[in-house]
This record gives structure tokens, sequence and C-alpha cells, in this order.
């Protein structure tokens, strides 16, 4: 018995999960549009996928040991055909109608960036995070790499494509630098530059960071606030802001990284009602209470940052709860001038977690102010 006709418009017989969300969510494809295809879990089984709305839903179809398909037990089905003619009829029983077959989209030039996930080979795990895990790793066996890997049941695909594209044309010396991609199916992987000292968070509180003198800190906050300059200048809101996602080299360089993610993550994930899913003690007050994001709340991330520089890598707001900072925050309280910080960084800070996100400075102006206390610093005009 054939089970599948190979010329059926409904089928598509080498994608995957994610390339068939990516092609229902497409302009050229209405709610109602759907697909079969072969499952990635079942050798002999299929995966009906359907749109619904600005989501995809996924049915299994399974397959019974006399050959027959179903997608309830207890209804068989000679063929896909069949199962499909009863199914577009009682919609209802899986709640989503099948309106027309997925219209394909028009093959697109290999992009430069896109690379075959064969080429790389992870090494050694080195975090995990609201994006997925970072791995060490080479590329086509003498590249060292770093690789995030995407965690794509937390991941709006829809819009995967798009901050992609932003990333790709996002170039500045203190911004981390985008190798390649692995795009086409899962696990999505983003390729970028490794730097051996990894995050700043953790290097500063390691020995070695603890041994930093103040230039060097102070140096730390000017690169931070170059590349969010930068960011800004593109308009740009990073959302995810702290010193986890900052990166040092073996030079001591500094690298901000992860810009524009956050804004591809599911809401229930990122979210005040998911409990400390998000970053509470690194956001502003406007954007952890009602989710409003700006460059002016990344300046508040940028102030808790300077902390954690002036605190070798400290957690912010130690012993309080998400719930407590935020009940603290809204009463006026600020965390107070760490030991080694100068007092005319302080006052940056503080200028950074004013209230009102109108009354904060630019990464303009911070960039301008440190650059200035930097130089007077070497000058020993301090």
């Amino acid at each position: 018995m054939t089970i599948v006709s190979w010329i059926c418009s409904w089928f598509f017989s080498g994608i995957s999960r994610t390339q068939a969300q990516q092609l229902l969510l497409s302009p050229a494809n209405a709610p109602g549009a759907f697909l079969i295809r072969p499952s990635e879990s079942s050798i002999r089984g299929y995966s009906l996928s359907v749109r619904a709305q600005a989501k995809v839903c996924h049915y299994r179809i399974c397959m019974a040991p006399n050959g027959s398909l179903y997608l309830q037990e207890g209804r068989l089905f000679p063929s896909l055909d069949a199962l499909l003619a009863y199914y577009k009829t009682n919609w209802k029983l899986i709640q989503n109608p099948l309106l027309q077959p997925c219209i394909p989209q028009m093959a697109v030039a290999q992009d430069e960036w896109e690379r075959p996930r064969s080429e790389f080979v992870l090494r050694r795990k080195l975090g995990e995070g609201f994006f997925g895990e970072v791995w060490e790793g080479l590329w086509l066996g003498s590249i060292p790499v770093a690789v995030k890997v995407i965690k794509s049941a937390d991941m709006k695909l829809a819009d995967l494509t798009k901050e992609i594209e932003a990333l790709k044309s996002l170039r500045h010396e203190r911004l981390i630098r985008l190798h390649a991609i692995c795009s086409l199916g899962e696990p999505v992987y983003i390729v970028t530059e490794l730097m051996g000292k990894g995050n700043l968070q953790v290097y500063l509180s390691s020995s070695e960071g603890k041994a930093l003198s103040l230039p060097h800190l102070l140096g730390f906050a000017c690169q931070v606030a170059e590349g969010m300059s930068y960011l800004e200048e593109r308009r740009v809101v990073h959302r995810d802001l702290a010193a986890r996602n900052v990166l040092v080299g073996d030079d001591l360089t500094c690298k901000v990284a992860d810009f524009g993610l956050a804004r591809l993550l599911k809401d229930d994930v990122y979210s005040p009602s998911s409990g400390s899913k998000i970053p509470v003690k690194w956001t502003a007050p406007e954007a952890a209470n009602y989710r409003v994001f700006s460059q002016k709340s990344d300046v508040w991330s940028f102030g808790i940052l300077l902390y954690e520089v002036f605190t070798y890598g400290q957690c912010p707001y130690e012993g309080m709860t998400n719930h407590e900072t935020l009940q603290q925050i809204s009463r006026g309280y600020r965390l107070p001038r760490p030991a080694v910080c100068p007092a005319e960084v302080y006052v940056l800070m503080v200028e950074c977690w004013k209230g009102s996100p109108e009354e904060r400075p630019t990464f303009a102006i911070l960039r301008e102010k440190l650059n200035a206390i930097n130089r007077r610093l070497h000058l020993g005009l301090t």
C-alpha cells in the first residue's frame, strides 16, 4: 500500500519542525495553512503542522501495526490523503481548520553567513542562560569559536531570522563579532568569536579578576559604554545588559554580547509572572513591572553593571528577593557606593537609576564622562 502520494502539494519531505514553523508563519501563508512532513522523533511516523493565527500547532500521525495511520486512537485511515480529507471536514476534533496547503517559499540565494552544522565541533560547555547553552567549539577543525545553541522551545522562531539579520548588520570593536549561523533545522547555532577569559562577572570574581586595579575596572566600564553607545546610535535595545553578558578577551578587551536576543524569548519565559526568569535585579522598574523596554531601561542596567564592576562581580541587592528589590526601589532605595568606586563614577550610577527614564543620561554622555574620568585617573589628577 502506498501511504504518500509524492506529488501532493501538502507533503514536504525534507524539512524540520523549525523550518515548518518558519514556512507556515511566512507572509505567503495565512491561518489554516497546513503541511505534512516526516516525523523527527518517529521513523515511520509523520507530523501534521497547522498555522493557527500567530503560532503553529503540530500533531503526531502514528502508524498502526497493520500500516494504517491515525491522529487519534480508534480513527484509522489507509492513507494520508484519507486522513486529511476526514480532518478537513471534522477539524473541530483538532481545534484548527485545515484550509489550504502550505505555500513553499521561493528558494533564496545561499546566505554567506549560513554554514552547515557539520563544520562545527562542540568541545566544552561554557555556560547556560535564557537563550540556551554556550559552548567552546572548533570551526573546520582549527578555528576556536563560541557557539550559542538556541533552545527552540523557548524562542519565538518566527522572529529569529529577522533578529539574526540585525546581528549581521551590527559591527563594532566593542560588540562580540558574529562569524556564522546554522539556522536550517534544529538546534539553531549562533557562532561568534571566542573570548578567552569568559564573561565579565565570572572573571571579576576570580582570583585574577580580584587582583585588578582601579584603572582596569574603569577601563572595563569605558569599553562597555562604547559598545552600548553604538547600539544606542543604531536604535537597538539590549534588554539584558549585565556583566554576565559582557565577554573578556585575553588582552582584557571587553565586548557586549547577546544584544537584542531577549526580544526572541517567549513572553511566558521572560516576564514578571514567571518569577525569577526575568533578571529583576538588573532591570529598570518600568521594564520589570510593565515590560516597557527602551534605551533608557538599558541605561538603568548599565548602572547595575557598573556596580558589578566596582564590587568585583558581586550580585546586586544581595540578600533581597526579586519582590523585595522592586519594593525597595519603589521606595527610593539605591545600591550603596562600592568601596573602590570613585565618587564621580558613583554619581553616574545614581543618575542611571533615576525613577523617570527621561532623566537618565544617554550612553553617549556616559561614554564621554567615563572617558574623561579615565583620562584624569591616568594623569594622576583624581
